[in-house]
């Protein structure tokens, strides 16, 4: 395995977590509706014990693709992760009120009271995917940072201490916004909306195949509906304009980087493969929604499936687009030159080579996924469970 291969793999494994986040969302996107599906108290509570059973994966699957992030591309995380810290903190705080609120909500002396926790679960799941969203979109729009890696080997000398020491700090954000400035960008909010209503649509979904109840599975089809034509009008809107729109590209040899018109368009026609891998995955997003609204059965609507299967692979094949074919994946708009490639931010190739043997594990994670979900959504939900059994 060369050291060029490793970085296309592990681009590849980070963008294929990135895709299925997107996907988990789910539970953050039926939370955002929870008042709206449930309508009374017991209602409510059903939807919340429904996504209640799957939270867990979806933060697993964000701090792992945080994790192998650090592991695979540590300066994108020193970057974005240390630069832009008022934006990943707001989304960590939201995903731990998540938590929380699943936990207390039902408990006896809860002093808060259970619409306070079911609100924060509703704050979760309208900032959670936004934000999440506008991150993303940063890769296409870039960021406001600044890397200078010669910090690595300059020396300062501390006065208080009279010894000298090396900074390691290599990277910085521009300015005090320290990652708040991206939602200023006109485009970074079209596409978190774009994630935000996606992430409702899934959560639908999810309610309508994981509920037996006629009254919210009838509101579910119609808050579908209005979901989905702010979706696409949102995606479609953004996709156009990441086609249009110049983009930053680096030279393999010298490393330099540069302004491309069309870059993401030419990715899609120089890799003819993701343009294929989008379509499908459009097209299975568009197969099961209407699936689900022209669906008599209400009951039976399994259209998360193929909408999850497209979501998968649309996400998957944009950030590819984004990190492959000689393409700076973080641009920085403070200085071109700072702009984040596979090629110059990612791990040794000592550490990419031995993750790599790690990685083989995954089919055999994602296998146990498969059977513990079957296993609990082996049967669907109803108010007479929640009312004799233990629930959120």
């Amino acid at each position: 395995m060369s050291y060029e291969f490793l970085q296309q793999y592990w681009w590849f494994l980070v963008s294929l977590l990135g895709a299925l986040l997107v996907f988990l969302l789910f539970v953050q996107g039926a939370n955002s509706l929870v008042a709206s599906l449930g309508g009374d108290a017991e209602g409510r509570r059903l939807v919340i014990n429904s996504t209640g059973r799957k939270w867990e994966f979806t933060f697993t699957t964000l701090v792992t693709f945080g994790g192998a992030f650090f592991a695979s591309f540590p300066l994108f995380y020193s970057t974005s992760f240390g630069g832009a810290y008022w934006l990943w903190m707001i989304i960590l705080f939201t995903f731990v009120l998540q938590a929380v609120s699943y936990e207390f909500q039902n408990k006896l002396g809860n002093l808060l009271g259970v619409k306070t926790f079911q609100m924060f679960l509703v704050i979760n799941g309208i900032l959670g995917p936004l934000l999440l969203g506008g991150a993303v979109a940063t890769f296409f729009e870039g960021s406001n940072f600044i890397v200078a890696k010669d910090n690595l080997t300059e020396l300062s000398t501390s006065n208080s201490q009279l010894s000298t020491f090396s900074s390691p700090v290599i990277s910085q954000w521009a300015n005090a916004s320290h990652g708040l400035d991206a939602l200023l960008n006109p485009w970074v909010l079209v596409f978190g909306f774009a994630v935000f209503f996606l992430a409702r649509i899934l959560g639908i979904l999810y309610v309508m195949n994981n509920v037996n109840d006629a009254d919210i599975l009838a509101r579910a089809r119609v808050r579908l509906m209005g979901s989905t034509i702010a979706f696409l009008i949102l995606f479609v809107s953004y996709l156009v304009h990441l086609l249009l729109k110049d983009g930053y590209a680096y030279d393999p040899v010298t490393g330099i980087i540069s302004i491309e018109p069309y870059k993401y368009l030419n990715n899609f026609l120089e890799m003819w493969y993701l343009l294929v891998l989008l379509l499908i995955g459009v097209v299975l997003v568009l197969y099961g929604i209407i699936r689900a609204i022209v669906n008599s059965k209400l009951s039976n609507s399994k259209s998360i499936w193929p909408v999850g299967i497209g979501v998968v692979l649309t996400v998957l094949a944009l950030l590819l687009c984004a990190g492959w074919n000689n393409t700076a994946y973080y641009p920085s708009t403070a200085d071109l030159q700072s702009s984040l490639t596979i090629a110059n931010s990612c791990s040794s190739e000592f550490t990419l080579t031995t993750m790599a043997y790690v990685s083989l594990l995954i089919p055999f994670v994602l296998a146990y996924i498969v059977v513990a979900w079957r296993k609990i959504d082996s049967k669907k939900l109803d108010k007479e469970e929640i009312i004799h059994d233990e629930a959120y």
